[in-house]
């Protein structure tokens, strides 16, 4: 076949055999770095054996073909490739005799069934078997550990590399560094290879320069990004995978805005599509993502991942899933943050640098840090704060309409202070409910879009006036849970009513029967139940970070969210 010249021949066969059993950290690196262009010879090679009529007429046509590919078999690092390893597969079958017709077809038979054997089995009296049975391991684990072998060597050069040299530059020197993660790049989904990978992500990160191949840095981000978008997917947990540590991941976010994006968009999506899960456990799954802690510990990833969800908020600003989301990870991003030592700690001001700066310490200081009779006053602070931003919203001055929404944006941030509100709302005296109804009419409401910000008002006050008369009455009168169910299912402020209902729900001190009698009247549609877990999930996150434990208001948060998930 023309596409296999002799000069190639001649190439890949010294190859083949300078790489041996490729146990060494040179023999690695060089195979590594060839893999590309071995699978496109290995698919000329796959071509021309397609075009034979039968065995015989193969290996007159191609002479080298059994050599080669049976040192190509024992290569652990071409093994470890998958698509090198489906060429190779695909090459054998193809010199596979269905009917022998001489000796020749059937030795070659037996030799290709044991490399079969070596590649896709465990299969006692296969040759593969057979050669390193002295050793008491099976082919697979053989070549595995002999791959793990020669990467704990070259993960240890790495390493070294990176201590005992007297300044940044003269770590920074080392090209071997480039050299290995070009290597890396054909390998960075075989498992073996994570050691390596991490150690060459960390090592950039503490010389403070990177030397790392860009083709290494798109191929791992590309493998994460791709493990991002299948994580529910139950086969890719249980296939070759990329595996990082949690520092060499971070580190991966520095180098790559489009792994960081991945990740911030999985978790977005995961709680999009698995609400039920979510809602349970929001903030567990938000901190095992990494974006709060590599967030605290570098503000580009915080700035990056709030743009995005910022983004998407303005595309569906009612999705009460997104406006948790984004609440429970600024919770978890401002925990790590305190718990960095302050000579480490960056200002507030660089995390929100669009604010306007009289806004943060009172919306980034939690409720747990403020003695609860003093919450009142706080929230008042509070609005006061938001109802000077919003005098500039009557004009056409567009960088006022952008500072309401920055605001805006750092109460659902901070939506734990909504939620405060909303509490205190249940046994607030009239006098001091307007307040607390404007934060959230505004949280639900920021803009006054069709002119709609009084009737909302007017909603937001006649459904206190109802909840308080359900909750706090006994019995509850009909009239007033029969206006409860009117507004929840066709005001303009319904997510401001149920959010003030479940407020009542949890912390109401009236007697559990009455009030999941009263839950389930009111809680009866599907998509009211859905948009209550995530406002539930919301205010479990507040409570599981509170100064002192309620069992009762935990106890009724927990019954009415097993409830809603149950029907």
């Amino acid at each position: 076949m023309e596409a296999v010249s002799e000069t190639d021949v001649q190439f890949w066969m010294a190859k083949v055999v300078n790489w041996g059993e490729a146990t060494s950290c040179s023999a690695l690196l060089d195979t590594s770095r060839h893999l590309g262009s071995l699978r496109s010879f290995l698919q000329q090679v796959l071509q021309g054996l397609q075009q034979m009529s039968s065995t015989s007429e193969a290996m007159k046509t191609f002479p080298f073909v059994g050599q080669f590919l049976g040192r190509l078999c024992w290569n652990p690092c071409v093994i470890a490739d998958e698509r090198s390893q489906r060429l190779l597969l695909r090459c054998l079958s193809c010199l596979y005799s269905a009917e022998p017709l001489n000796a020749v077809e059937q030795k070659a038979n037996m030799w290709i069934k044991n490399m079969l054997c070596h590649l896709i089995s465990e299969e006692e009296g296969s040759v593969a078997h057979a050669t390193v049975k002295h050793a008491g391991l099976t082919p697979k684990r053989y070549h595995s550990e002999a791959l793990q072998k020669v990467v704990s060597l070259m993960t240890e050069e790495v390493i070294k590399s990176c201590n005992g040299l007297p300044n940044t530059s003269a770590r920074c020197s080392n090209g071997n560094i480039y050299v290995m993660s070009t290597a890396c790049a054909a390998l960075v989904t075989c498992p073996q290879m994570s050691p390596l990978i991490g150690a060459l992500l960390k090592h950039s990160m503490l010389c403070g320069t990177s030397c790392l191949n860009q083709e290494f840095i798109k191929e791992v981000s590309e493998a994460l990004i791709r493990l991002y978008l299948c994580v529910f997917c139950l086969s890719l947990l249980h296939s070759k995978r990329l595996v990082l540590e949690d520092e060499a991941v971070v580190n991966l976010w520095c180098y790559s805005p489009s792994c960081l994006e991945g990740a911030a968009v999985s978790l977005l999506e995961s709680v999009l599509s698995d609400h039920e899960t979510m809602t349970q456990s929001l903030d567990k799954h938000v901190n095992d993502s990494l974006l709060p802690q590599a967030s605290a510990d570098h503000c580009h990833i915080f700035l990056t991942v709030s743009e995005i969800y910022r983004n998407v908020l303005t595309e569906i600003d009612e999705n009460l899933a997104v406006r948790a989301l984004i609440q429970v990870f600024t919770v978890c991003f401002l925990q790590r943050l305190t718990g960095q030592k302050t000579q480490d700690r960056l200002p507030l001001r660089a995390f929100f640098p669009h604010v306007m700066p009289s806004l943060l310490p009172p919306l980034l200081t939690a409720p747990s840090e403020v003695p609860r009779e003093a919450w009142l006053d706080h929230l008042i602070w509070i609005r006061s704060l938001l109802q000077s931003v919003m005098e500039n919203e009557a004009g056409e001055d567009v960088r006022a309409y952008q500072a309401v929404f920055q605001a805006w944006f750092l109460l659902v941030q901070c939506g734990y202070w909504v939620d405060t509100a909303a509490e205190l709302l249940v046994l607030a005296a009239p006098e001091n409910a307007e307040p607390l109804l404007w934060l959230l009419t505004f949280f639900h409401h920021p803009t006054n879009r069709g002119h709609q910000r009084s009737q909302q008002t007017a909603e937001a006050r006649e459904a206190w006036t109802h909840l308080r008369m359900l909750f706090l009455t006994r019995p509850p009168p009909p009239r007033h849970l029969s206006a409860v169910k009117e507004l929840l299912s066709s005001s303009l402020s319904a997510n401001l009513v149920l959010h003030l209902f479940l407020n009542f729900t949890v912390f109401s001190h009236g007697p559990v029967s009455i009030i999941n009698e009263i839950n389930d009247k009111v809680l009866t549609e599907a998509a009211v139940k859905r948009r209550a877990l995530w406002i539930l999930a919301s205010i479990r996150c507040r409570l599981n970070s509170a100064a002192t434990r309620d069992d009762r208001v935990h106890s009724r948060l927990r019954t009415l969210q097993d409830t809603l998930l149950q029907t």
